[in-house]
């Protein structure tokens, strides 16, 4: 817990993870991914969740253009064959997370109460099932109780109604939630009158939101999946996709096939990366060598792996191009694309002066890799005529995250590797509509363009004020500036970093309330009176007055997929996310006699109405309801035809430094990671089998000499502290896993971890959490 706080309530014990009776097991990881293994959990977790007729009814409608897109990863699927099974390991759990069997209802909180549920570990509060009816927690009761939709929807609006500002309020989403449920959150909490507008990519890929912006004009994506067929170099940094994009090692293969090669950069070595075996028989051209090729060894991915220490990316970045700078020197005009810089960019000479003023001691410094190993992939890069880098939240949770992503992007523009085939830049996205969130208006900095938009489809004038992201709105609970939060899905207090900080500022809260499908933490600490407003899953059926509905969403390259939800609801008490907007627009401005500024009723009978508000208020959605009763559609993507959104019309070459924290003598710095047994805060499972670790997942993965110099034995249990200008944050008994990490780095499962990460630790001017780069210490348990 953090030190210079006291008025923290005792009750913020109950927001941590509990600590596991015995340390985890560790066995030798996989050589491969995928393969025999992956059928076998998919089908063991599914089963168990579903059973074998809803498995096999349900899995076959995943991906599918008359099914529904899946709850995990932001992925693409092809636009045209999608084959049968168009789902990974991951996305198999995800679906049957959801549609499993099991249920909570209102006499299961009756038998626990708060403190008993906030005593079980993440994976068992997730086994419990579906929640399944609208439940209250009053006043000083360690009880939720069952409350009726109306009277949900009433109190709220009590709540928001008696605030002194709507600026009190805040409203968080996280990326399950569809475009149209987005649009229409966004449309009430506008008409209520604030931007507090928080969400999850305010801690994941907010920094390539504001990287990307700056340097290309458009904060996402410039690939499409056609590029990984054309490609001749792929570079993967910061990114693990066996674990957390599963669906991405078909493309990597087939691109391996293809002919390309591929340069991973990581600290830690990802099973994933080095090889897969593919478990779709649908990938196989002859479905005879199927089962040979599921007992052979697979395909290699990785041709250089550079395992750079934590935070190393941006010094790497300028090793790899100081390498392309030599080249060009020795070869004039063969290795920078000197046509492209000086049509389309601007800066470059700036780049070429700090590359020729950074010397090769502080990139070996700073990556922790030698010249040697860079300069070999330098020289892959140099040669490359179509190259895609790939990159996740190893690089977004940084200090300079921005700069390590700009830095990324100067590296493309160096080759011209924007706005030709085969070729691009490609942030993937964690969470499957996350981006869609944002692009329908989810966010607490709104352009104008949009809210000018607003103004004139709804009559009313937008707040102009810039709201409050996630860590600024954790930072005003936690002053009592907001009083009211509201979550749409997510499971705020296990995703958020400085866990006890965040607990205390959600219990000086008066009212919390959770859209949810799933119990979580998030549930448990909570204001002085709190919600749990259970809601449809994608995979069910969402029937309103005009019939069955589908929603829609947008994948990580930008193409906007229709999702039908085909299993009936598991409870007769849920409501479609949207429709709970609704309800509380109509309860909030009811209450205030403007009943009649938008008719919500209307909107929820059919979402082809919503659609068409968003045609007319979004850019690329105009005649939505023709395109996507059609088909997918794809948005404009100025930069992949190389029109740069920039003041200048031009990709902007930035220079940023090369930096790393400061380690005292007994210092690490300290990484979080997903296993491979949870999707964000979900936790599936205790294994994480592509690293071999067992029965437990309070670990810290730590570099055996680091071990030995500290006297630490393999599965002690340490504590951990973080250190931060504000003061100390301590997790208490994790063991210690001796693993191939570079030395003064270790690595942390999340959300365990989050209680150190400190709440004034974000990345500079995206203001993401630094999850990815923390200064503890480790000391023995007592």
């Amino acid at each position: 817990m953090m030190k210079n706080q006291p008025d923290q309530p005792d009750q913020i014990d109950g927001a941590m993870t509990p600590p596991e009776d015995a340390p985890a097991h560790q066995q030798a990881r996989p050589a491969s991914a995928a393969g025999i293994p992956s059928i076998i959990s998919t089908l063991q977790y599914s089963v168990g969740q579903m059973g074998v007729g809803r498995t096999l009814k349900t899995l076959l409608q995943v991906n599918q253009k008359d099914g529904f897109d899946c709850q995990s990863c932001a992925w693409p699927s092809p636009d045209e064959d999608r084959k049968a099974a168009e789902f990974c390991e991951n996305g198999a759990r995800a679906v049957a997370d959801e549609a499993t069997t099991r249920r909570i209802t209102p006499e299961f909180f009756e038998q626990w109460s708060i403190s008993q549920l906030a005593a079980q570990s993440d994976h068992w509060l997730n086994q419990q099932g579906r929640l399944t009816q609208p439940m209250m927690r009053r006043q000083g009761s360690e009880h939720y109780e069952p409350i009726a939709w109306d009277d949900a929807f009433a109190l709220v609006a009590d709540e928001l109604n008696r605030l002194d500002s709507p600026d009190e309020a805040s409203f968080y989403t996280s990326g399950r939630t569809s475009n149209e449920t987005a649009f229409l959150y966004q449309l009430f909490i506008r008409m209520f009158g604030t931007n507090n507008l928080p969400d999850c990519s305010n801690m994941c890929h907010e920094s390539s939101s504001v990287a990307l912006a700056e340097s290309i004009g458009i904060g996402k994506t410039t690939v499409r999946l056609e590029d990984f067929e054309k490609c001749d170099l792929i570079v993967i940094i910061g990114q693990n996709p066996g674990t957390n994009h599963p669906r991405m090692l078909t493309h990597l293969e087939r691109a391996k096939k293809n002919g390309a090669s591929i340069i991973s950069i990581n600290p830690l070595p990802e099973t994933g990366l080095m090889r897969v075996v593919n478990p779709n028989p649908q990938e196989y051209d002859n479905l005879l060598a199927f089962p040979f090729a599921l007992l052979g060894k697979g395909t290699p991915l990785t041709d250089i792996f550079l395992q750079i220490k934590v935070n190393g990316d941006l010094a790497v970045l300028k090793g790899l191009m100081k390498t392309m700078l030599e080249e060009e020197d020795q070869r004039p005009g063969q290795v920078f694309n000197g046509e492209f810089i000086r049509q389309h960019t601007s800066g470059f000479d700036n780049v070429i002066a700090d590359l020729r003023a950074t010397s090769w001691e502080e990139i070996e410094e700073g990556s922790g890799l030698p010249r040697q190993q860079i300069r070999q992939a330098g020289l892959l890069i140099a040669n490359s005529k179509r190259l895609i880098i790939c990159w996740a939240m190893g690089i977004t949770q940084h200090r300079n995250a921005v700069a390590t992503i700009q830095t990324l992007v100067n590296l493309a523009l160096c080759g011209g590797h924007i706005g030709n085939p085969g070729a691009g830049l490609c942030c993937v996205r964690g969470h499957s509509n996350v981006q869609g969130d944002r692009t329908m208006g989810i966010t607490d900095k709104p352009k104008p363009e949009f809210l000018n938009a607003l103004a004139a489809e709804f009559c009313f004038e937008p707040p102009r004020k810039d709201g409050f992201n996630t860590v600024r709105t954790i930072q005003a609970m936690h002053d009592r500036r907001v009083k009211v939060f509201f979550a749409m899905g997510g499971n705020f207090l296990s995703a958020t970093p400085d866990t006890a900080y965040t607990a205390t500022a959600l219990g000086r809260c008066r009212l919390t309330a959770h859209v949810s499908t799933k119990l979580n933490r998030a549930h448990l600490v909570t204001g002085e009176q709190s919600l749990i407003l259970p809601c449809l899953g994608r995979s069910e059926r969402d029937v309103q007055a005009s019939g069955e509905q589908f929603m829609t969403t947008e994948d990580t390259m930008m193409v906007i997929n229709a999702s039908r939800g085909r299993l009936d609801p598991a409870s007769q008490h849920l409501l479609s996310e949207a429709a709970i907007v609704a309800g509380l627009a109509k309860a909030t401005f009811g209450a205030r006699g403007k009943t009649n500024e938008v008719n919500w009723d209307h909107l929820i009978a059919d979402y082809d109405c919503i659609r068409d508000h968003i045609s007319r208020c979004v850019p690329g959605f105009e005649d939505f309801n023709r395109k996507i009763h059609q088909g997918i559609f794809y948005l404009p993507n100025p930069a992949r035809q190389r029109q740069f959104a920039t003041k200048s019309g031009k990709a902007i070459f930035f220079v940023h430094p090369i930096s790393s924290p400061a380690l005292k003598s007994d210092q690490y710095l300290m990484t979080t990671i997903r296993s491979h047994d949870q999707f964000n805060t979900t936790i599936y499972g205790l294994n994480d089998r592509y690293r071999g670790i067992r029965d437990g997942r309070r670990v810290v993965l730590m570099n055996p000499q680091d071990m030995k110099n500290a006297g630490f034995a393999a599965r002690q249990f340490v504590d951990l502290t973080s250190h931060f200008e504000d003061g100390e944050r301590r997790a208490e008994k994790f063991a210690v896993i001796p693993y191939d990490i570079p030395s003064r780095c270790v690595a942390t499962y999340f959300p365990e971890a989050n209680v150190l990460v400190p709440v004034g630790s974000m990345a500079e001017k995206s203001e993401c959490p630094t999850s990815k780069s923390t200064v503890i210490s480790i000391r023995n348990s007592h």
